[in-house]
């Protein structure tokens, strides 16, 4: 074997925990993907000759790219088109991905953290980096480095990033929700939806009119009030929620998140692609 294909093997036996990180501080398997492979490319560029730790290194690597992608995502953010969205709802290749099961959950309220305090979080409590390997990377010393991770603990913990995947209970509150929006009931919508839910739409729900977020109870309430009389229920990726398929086309979906008996997230996605890559199924009304 040459020295080429051992630096690959190398590479290799690390992939796992990269795509783990990399998911982690992105939400976005995709993006995720283009991270890791940009660390091989550098990997391959540079060899590695003076690397005591390997696996350290690609993770450094891999962070100063995922921070450099979130930092862009949230720049981009001031745009109406330019708004992101986590992977819709978990699935079987999450799954196979992450053993422990990243929750959507988890992720969404990872979404809300600036990025140096989501990078802190995730390499230092997820996978135990010590604060003074994290600190170069977000160029603070390592006491900062501790207090970004400080803050943003703080904030998942107060979240109870808990989602509910008994999909039982998920059909019950999306189908009253349907109900409550069909009939134009305020109230019924305020108690089925968590004070703090937020509705994100992507850059296609965008262009049909759609405001980009909507944060808090009473918006999303208001937001859907006397609507979705069109809408069918649905499972997406074998998760609870609602399309709009005229024609029997679906032509919006909505991805539901919820947790502790309420919605805690709403997605609303209009791309073609992105819907054309759903395990979607219409359910009868």
């Amino acid at each position: 074997m040459n020295e080429s294909d051992q630096l690959a093997d190398r590479f290799e036996a690390n992939r796992a925990h990269l795509r783990a990180v990399a998911y982690r501080m992105l939400g976005s398997i995709s993006e995720a993907d283009d991270a890791v492979q940009e660390a091989w490319l550098r990997l391959s560029r540079s060899g590695d000759a003076g690397v005591v730790n390997l696996n350290a290194w690609l993770t450094t690597v891999v962070a100063r790219v995922c921070l450099d992608i979130l930092r862009s995502r949230k720049s981009r953010r001031e745009e109406p088109l330019g708004v992101h969205l986590t992977d819709p709802i978990a699935n079987p290749e999450h799954e196979a991905m992450l053993a422990d099961s990243v929750g959507l959950a988890l992720l969404v309220v990872l979404e809300t953290l600036a990025p140096a305090e989501r990078l802190a979080f995730v390499l230092h409590d997820m996978f135990a980096m010590p604060f003074e390997e994290i600190a170069p990377i977000v160029k603070r010393s390592p006491a900062a480095a501790r207090q970004l991770a400080s803050r943003a603990r703080r904030r998942v913990q107060g979240a109870g990033a808990t989602p509910d995947i008994d999909r039982t209970r998920q059909r019950k509150i999306v189908d009253a929700f349907l109900a409550a929006s069909r009939g134009g009931d305020f109230e019924a919508l305020l108690a089925l939806l968590d004070p703090d839910v937020v509705l994100r739409a992507d850059a296609a729900a965008v262009q049909m009119g759609s405001p980009a977020e909507v944060l808090g109870a009473a918006e999303v309430a208001t937001t859907f009030s006397g609507r979705a009389r069109a809408a069918q229920p649905a499972l997406v990726n074998g998760s609870a929620g609602v399309v709009w398929a005229p024609g029997g086309k679906p032509r919006v979906v909505f991805a539901f998140t919820i947790g502790r008996g309420k919605i805690v997230q709403i997605e609303m996605l209009a791309d073609p692609a992105r819907i054309n890559e759903l395990d979607l199924s219409i359910l009868e009304r």
